[in-house]
């Protein structure tokens, strides 16, 4: 039996413990930038799938009932006036999980040129423009990813104009290789935007999508894709709030007429509290709707 309405519900349990490591040097009026960054965890989960495997969505602390490394990186910089260009190396269960198998060490990798002021043109491996929660713990206000995070993109290969329009108004065009995709499988190309506005210290909103055909080279069936996402970020006092809200549509997918379109939609909606100076509370709700399996496929029941 497929079921067509996959995971309305999710109950984990999860304890975490966390040690960081955050370094950067910089050569007084030097162009480089050098940085590395350490993370490593304990986790233990109600749903354990046995040691030394990977738990249902595996990104952040992925392995339970022992001690691992989320990752371990190490960053190369250079900015100046009209050029500009990063490399990132990592490794641990982060990118073990969830990242390009071919590239796997690889996080980014790429170099720019400015056109203008404010109008820059980049070219390379890029870390996904959507999204609201970002891949490294250290981004994050909770200690694991959203379902809906999981299934947006991770990373992405092509390239991006960036214009940062006013003070609080930036925006970017992307033409790419596909989602989630460091090496392209057919000879389409992508696109998407990201617009973010900054209203003050406090609150932001940002918005951002993709579009392209995702299908495999030889495929005679279009899967033309148009991924919306918005999210939220605003900051009152001890408390933060993430909001974020998904919509996707893809053409030819639907289970029951495969030449009819299909449709998801998810969402999650983040607190979180500094109960003292280095203690932060946080809850989290959220709910991914894809009967169709555009994105999360289909599983037997």
């Amino acid at each position: 039996m497929i079921m067509l309405k996959f995971l309305s519900f999710l109950f984990l349990f999860s304890i975490f413990f966390r040690v960081s490591v955050f370094a950067q040097d910089t050569a007084q009026n030097s162009p480089f930038t050098f940085s590395g960054y350490v993370d490593a965890y304990g986790a233990y989960y109600t749903d354990s799938v046995g040691i030394n495997n990977f738990q249902k969505f595996p990104t952040v602390s992925p392995r339970s009932q022992q001690i691992g490394l989320n990752i371990a990186m190490l960053t190369a910089k250079y900015s100046a006036d009209k050029v500009r260009g990063v490399i990132t190396l990592q490794y641990g269960d982060i990118p073990k999980s969830s990242w390009s198998s071919t590239y796997n060490f690889i996080q980014e990798a790429n170099a720019g040129v400015r056109i203008t002021d404010g109008l820059w043109l980049d070219g390379g491996f890029f870390r996904s423009h959507i999204g609201c929660e970002g891949l490294l713990p250290k981004e994050n206000i909770t200690s694991s990813i959203a379902i809906p995070t999981y299934y947006e993109p991770y990373y992405e290969a092509g390239f991006k104009l960036s214009y940062a329009a006013t003070q609080k108004l930036a925006l970017s065009l992307f033409l790419l290789n596909g989602y989630n995709l460091f090496e392209d499988n057919n000879t389409e190309k992508s696109g998407g935007m990201l617009a973010g506005y900054t209203f003050n210290d406090n609150t932001s909103l940002t918005y951002a999508n993709y579009f392209g055909n995702d299908a495999p080279e030889g495929d005679s069936i279009s899967k033309f894709k148009f991924f919306n996402n918005l999210f939220l970020n605003y900051k009152i006092n001890k408390f933060r709030i993430v909001s974020e809200i998904d919509f996707c549509v893809q053409e030819n997918s639907n289970l029951t007429n495969v030449y009819e379109s299909a449709s998801l939609w998810c969402g999650l909606f983040t607190l979180g509290y500094q109960a003292a100076k280095k203690i932060d509370v946080y809850c989290r709700g959220e709910i991914y709707d894809d009967p169709n399996g555009i994105l999360s496929g289909v599983f037997l029941n």
